[in-house]
């Protein structure tokens, strides 16, 4: 029997370029990054090692950003991930004597330094760097990795500076072959965000694929005969996918998603804020700011602020649970599109991969059940990774799409308003200053003024990173982000400046390469 639809489940695993060496004042955004590797990356390596122990049969797209490819292959960040473990492992131990005597307390805690230790233990495998874990499950056809824009800068809001646009991907495809060792088949569009002609810059740097929000595809012209359960071609032998609404609104929902089910771990009781400072003080590391430990005990259970005990069986009876229904409903839909479309349908699941454990603790372990329920009782879909659905379908529409992304309202609003407009005249100021000085010395042999003009690159790669204007938005470490946006703008100047004074300062030149040393291999031309 033949399928009669597809799943093309993606994560989109990202964080923006969070290294701060040599600071006495630790930056508690480096958290970000130790926090997705404890409760998303290993989790998610987890899974995929029990899958392929038990011969289980999967496919799932991941893209991992360059920012996040290049801080995971990193040995400071990696040694800091050792220090956050460790210091966990610390209060774990602490927390068993603790709760010694409070038995379903003292279980929780013993359950949390076991999950710590075999986190460092995996860790560890590869000496730190997790890229190699993941490799295996990309050359066994189990994973597709893509790459996304170099710093995951908003594309749509630089059409008007082609240097940008190109620059962005060009350094995204070429960080993805230095560190995973082949080119990228598809792209994960920064926030999803498309505008017209984009198809032509990912043509020529050999991207066949990406993916867009639900309205990208239905409001494209002509109307897309199968809407967005088969991928469009836009150009250039270039294919958009749409983001299925019904498969993602089953877990995004906030109302009634599957990640707020009473029964799941409770995401904002954390044994940081709630136990006595003098207690918690030395295991924070955050100059007396309470944070986040990742020990947490308590359930959802309701939507008061009275929270009961965490309960983990309860909450693998409703990860189960979930990955049926959500099995079901797929299931459902492939027959009815079947029956409508007389092709198979293809389900576009497009999730942040950081949903998948670090805010909902469970996600993982409902990624592991729904592809062995796919296996095992049914037989109605698959998985595939994007072109594999190509291959499959006998017809697919050209079509031409406008502006769109997955952000609130579909558009641009989230990371163009009030909050933060003042952050695009310094991005497309200094952007054209960069394409004026890397064609006055494109030709130069002079080492020290290649080494200025590539580390102007980098500080304009970092500035138009599309997360200072989103946290700008959000109201969260908004310091933290008009911070990044200028440290970034007034290096670039003062690099600049010394090319134009002809007085280089090697030593300084060399400290900010030493800090923002992402992109080791930017090319003057990337920006001409």
């Amino acid at each position: 029997m033949h399928p009669k639809g597809y799943l093309v489940l993606v994560l989109h695993a990202h964080l923006p370029f969070v290294r701060h060496p040599g600071y006495q004042k630790p930056f508690i955004e480096e958290n970000w990054l130790n926090e997705a590797i404890l409760e998303t990356y290993i989790p998610l390596l987890r899974v995929f090692r029990n899958l392929k122990s038990e011969n289980i049969p999967f496919k799932i797209t991941m893209s991992f950003t360059p920012t996040l490819s290049s801080m995971l292959v990193d040995e400071y960040l990696q040694d800091r991930f050792r220090s956050y473990i460790r210091n966990l492992i610390a209060l774990a131990k602490q927390e068993t004597k603790r709760t010694k005597g409070e038995d379903h307390l003292a279980y929780l805690a013993n359950r949390y330094l076991s999950h710590f230790e075999n986190s460092l233990e995996i860790f560890e495998e590869t000496k730190g760097d997790l890229t190699k874990q993941f490799l295996p499950f990309l050359e066994s056809g189990n994973l597709e990795i893509i790459t996304s824009p170099a710093t995951h800068g908003f594309l749509p809001f630089y059409e008007s500076e082609p240097s940008i646009v190109r620059s962005q991907l060009k350094n995204g495809r070429r960080t993805f072959r230095q560190i995973w060792g082949r080119d990228p088949k598809g792209i994960w569009l920064s926030e999803c965000g498309y505008f017209p002609g984009l198809e032509d810059f990912l043509d020529k740097e050999g991207f066949r694929y990406f993916f867009v929000d639900t309205h990208g595809v239905t409001h494209s012209s002509p109307k897309p005969m199968f809407g967005v359960h088969a991928p469009v071609e836009v150009g250039y032998g270039v294919f958009a996918f749409g983001r299925d609404p019904e498969s993602s609104r089953q877990v995004w929902s906030s109302i009634d998603g599957y990640p707020g089910d009473y029964r799941y771990r409770e995401y904002y009781r954390d044994i940081g804020h709630d136990l006595e400072f003098d207690y918690i003080k030395p295991f924070l590391h955050s100059n007396g700011i309470r944070i986040n430990t990742g020990i947490k005990y308590h359930r959802i259970t309701g939507k008061t602020s009275y929270k009961e005990w965490y309960h983990p069986d309860w909450a693998m009876e409703a990860c189960g649970n979930h990955a049926e229904d959500f099995l079901r409903n797929r299931m459902r839909q492939a027959e009815s599109l079947y029956s409508e479309n007389k092709q198979p349908a293809i389900i576009v699941s497009p999730y942040d991969a950081e949903l998948y454990g670090h805010w909902w603790y469970e996600g993982p372990q409902f990624i592991e059940f729904l592809f062995k329920k796919i296996h095992f009782d049914q037989s109605v879909i698959q998985t595939a990774h994007p072109l594999d659905a190509i291959r499959i379908l006998p017809r697919i529409q050209s079509v031409r799409m406008k502006m769109s992304s997955w952000g609130e309202n579909g558009y641009g609003d989230v990371w163009l308003n009030g909050t933060n407009e003042w952050i695009y005249p310094h991005i497309h100021s200094l952007s054209i200053d960069m394409q004026e000085k890397a064609n006055q010395y494109k030709d130069s042999k002079d080492p020290l003024t290649i080494r200025v003009l590539k580390q102007m690159g980098r500080e304009l790669l970092l500035l138009q990173s599309s997360d200072w204007a989103f946290i700008m938005k959000t109201g969260t470490m908004v310091e933290y982000a008009i911070r990044r946006t200028r440290v970034h703008a007034n290096l670039f100047l003062y690099l600049k400046s010394m090319l134009e004074e002809g007085s280089i300062d090697e030593d300084e030149l060399e400290s900010i390469e030493k800090e923002h040393n992402i992109f080791p291999d930017v090319q003057i031309s990337d920006f001409c």
